[in-house]
């Protein structure tokens, strides 16, 4: 713990930066933001684009999901 003793305060700088109005969503603003958030957002769109892909396969009656079986 004495490690956080002379631990400069961000609070204010990060209350600068979340209630600026640029147009930016809260979630964005962060310079971390941009290496958490897309791999997030490629696994969530890549996961929904799977499911509606192996959805219309299981409609036409193949249960795989590049062969005809």
């Amino acid at each position: 713990m004495a490690g956080f003793v002379n631990r400069e305060n961000r609070v204010p700088h990060y209350q600068r930066l979340f209630q600026r109005h640029d147009g930016v969503r809260q979630w964005w603003k962060t310079p971390r933001s941009k290496y958490m958030l897309i791999p997030y957002q490629f696994m969530l769109w890549g996961g929904f684009a799977g499911s509606m892909f192996m959805m219309t396969r299981m409609l036409l009656g193949h249960k795989t999901w590049f062969s005809k079986n």
